[in-house]
């Protein structure tokens, strides 16, 4: 088994000692060829060339954006039998994806469980969600919910540690500071259904939970799996007391009901946001830009995991 395993040296939670003992395992394995990335986007080089020379798996060392690059490269040609299977072993600081899978947050015992699938060929095959033609595993963000991520990553390039606290932080300082509140852009529109406008933001999930705070899962559509399509809440204000509603049901594990201020949809195929100007959006815990329309769709049985 030839295998390619993609290291981000960043990633919060590996040190060079246990980098060097996952190799050794992982070699114990499989024919092992070891990258490091050095970049945004490296990790979607090494997976795209992994699936040109035929690699039989693809194992990431990272966090949640490194497995979203790894996919993208995967999936560059799209899916099909033709694609090495993905193995994630967790090294960033949530990581979603991983966890989502069932597989343990300590990134040694992610290996232990890693290798036993690898020698009992224990693989799982999922469906992901695309926004614009790029795919993401667990969730996507427009509007507010991309604007914190934004502010953290800024926040991370000036030193700060990626925690709950400065997540916590961002939001408080992104929602009563920077984001324009008072009128909502983006419209959602299905095939074959009336077009609802006037969101003032939108979360997508591809699984739940739609992520973590520490150790505890933050759940938006409980229902969202990888076996359906995609989920969808959107707040239809983001006044004060109904964005304080929203986030205490999520912090305390509540159900969100749909309602006056709330649109819900489930096990969704395709739909497309628009908004009045360009929003910032993220994937996968990533941010990646503004743009004013995205596209989304559900792949069922888009790739098969180590798990």
């Amino acid at each position: 088994m030839r295998a390619l395993l993609v290291v981000n040296p960043k990633a919060t939670t590996t040190s060079a000692r246990g980098r060097d003992l996952l190799v050794r395992a992982l070699r114990s394995e499989a024919d092992l060829t070891v990258e490091y990335t050095s970049r945004r986007g490296h990790a979607i080089e090494f997976a795209r060339r992994a699936l040109t020379e035929r690699y039989d798996v693809v194992v990431t060392l990272g966090g949640d954006g490194t497995v979203n690059e790894a996919v993208n490269g995967l999936l560059s040609e799209g899916p099909g039998p033709h694609v090495p299977a993905l193995a994630v072993v967790p090294g960033g600081s949530t990581n979603v994806f991983a966890r989502a899978l069932g597989l343990p947050r300590d990134w040694a015992e992610g290996t232990s469980v890693i290798l036993d699938a690898l020698q009992h060929k224990r693989f799982r095959t999922i469906g992901l969600g695309t926004a614009n033609g790029r795919y993401f595993t667990f969730c996507a963000g427009f509007g507010l919910d991309a604007e914190v991520v934004r502010k953290v990553e800024r926040a991370r390039l000036r030193g700060r540690t990626a925690s709950p606290l400065l997540y916590l932080q961002s939001t408080v300082a992104q929602f009563f500071l920077e984001t324009d509140r008072t009128d909502p852009l983006i419209t959602l529109s299905r095939p074959g259904e009336e077009p609802d406008p006037h969101l003032a933001m939108v979360i997508v999930q591809n699984t739940a939970p739609w992520t973590y705070l520490g150790e505890r899962a933050l759940h938006v559509n409980r229902e969202a799996s990888f076996d359906t399509g995609l989920d969808v809440l959107a707040l239809r204000a983001l006044s004060l007391p109904a964005t304080v509603r929203a986030a205490s049901r999520i912090l305390t594990g509540r159900e969100i009901p749909e309602g006056p201020h709330i649109a819900t949809l489930h096990d969704v195929a395709e739909f497309t946001l628009k908004a009045a100007h360009p929003l910032a959006y993220q994937l996968d815990g990533d941010y990646l830009g503004e743009r004013d329309e995205l596209k989304f769709t559900a792949v069922r049985d888009a790739l098969r995991v180590v798990c």
